[in-house]
């Protein structure tokens, strides 16, 4: 009770503190074709090691079925379940690891790891795993090496000195193609270098977060890792979920993609079912946490 009041307090707006929160979200299995729960995915993570949640960052329900998902996937495989996170760098693992180990304040914690303006969203599985002793891992590639692929392309991380290799996924690191592509194209509106460069930069990322998960399972074996992601990094398993798979073939994954959407009341599901294996639709009513 103490961990859901502590979801509500910081992630669900004041207005919805009386409501039943279920009302504002449904989740639908693709293979299944019904309307489940959570329990029932993780369930389902029994023949699986990684499920990714692909979110939308502004999306307060998400967020709190993400917190819901890493509690309940604990709970079912307690102190061998593991949190991935797009929102910290590898270089700041270590300043993670002493917040998790209750070393070091939290002022000194937001601060030293960069966390992202909208850290009340996920201060909610941040404070879950201090309590449990679980393991947060920082996966995301750090702002000076996007900035420097965005700048100059992949082959700017050539020049980078060995000590910085530790936080980076093996190099050369291969640009996707296809249908990956295609869909980055769709959303910037075009095609030319620019756009290139910064496709090489979503790449960066995508492969930082994969071989991120990679070497923690292949060091910690039987963990379930629960990876939060902006839904465009592993919608249609592609991105890091198919980074992940060239690195670690043999991984088992299962993927959500949330989002709210205009047909909350009836939704066309049929529509999204090329998306994940879970589609979670979450109320496009309810106030954006930024």
């Amino acid at each position: 009770m103490k961990f859901l009041l502590l979801i509500i307090s910081f992630i669900v707006p004041v207005g919805l503190y009386a409501q039943d929160i279920s009302v504002h979200y449904k989740i639908y299995d693709v293979k299944k074709h019904q309307i489940i729960t959570l329990e029932n995915i993780v369930s389902d993570m029994a023949k699986a090691d990684v499920l990714f949640f692909g979110e939308d960052h502004n999306d307060s329900i998400g967020h709190y079925l993400e917190a819901e998902l890493f509690k309940k996937l604990n709970e079912k495989y307690p102190k061998q379940t593991a949190l991935t996170m797009e929102m910290f760098h590898t270089d700041v693992q270590p300043v993670i690891n002493e917040y998790i180990a209750g070393s070091i304040s939290e002022k000194n914690f937001i601060k030293e790891s960069r966390a992202w303006g909208n850290y009340k969203d996920y201060k909610p599985m941040i404070e879950y795993a201090k309590q449990n002793n679980l393991t947060v891992i920082g996966a995301n590639a750090a702002t000076r090496y996007s900035n420097a692929v965005t700048k100059d392309g992949l082959s700017a991380l050539k020049s980078l000195p060995k000590t910085s290799v530790q936080f980076l996924p093996p190099l050369p690191i291969d640009t996707a193609e296809g249908r990956y592509n295609e869909k980055f194209i769709e959303t910037l509106g075009g095609h030319s270098m620019g756009t290139m460069k910064i496709y090489q930069t979503q790449n960066l990322w995508d492969a930082t977060m994969a071989w991120s998960i990679a070497k923690f399972l292949k060091e910690n074996k039987g963990f379930k890792v629960l990876q939060l992601n902006g839904r465009f990094h592993s919608d249609e398993k592609l991105g890091t979920a198919a980074k992940l798979q060239k690195y670690a073939p043999k991984l088992r994954t299962l993927n959500i993609s949330s989002f709210s959407d205009a047909g909350f009341d009836h939704p066309d599901w049929n529509k999204f079912s090329n998306l994940g294996d879970y589609i979670i639709l979450t109320d496009p009513g309810v106030k954006r946490s930024f």
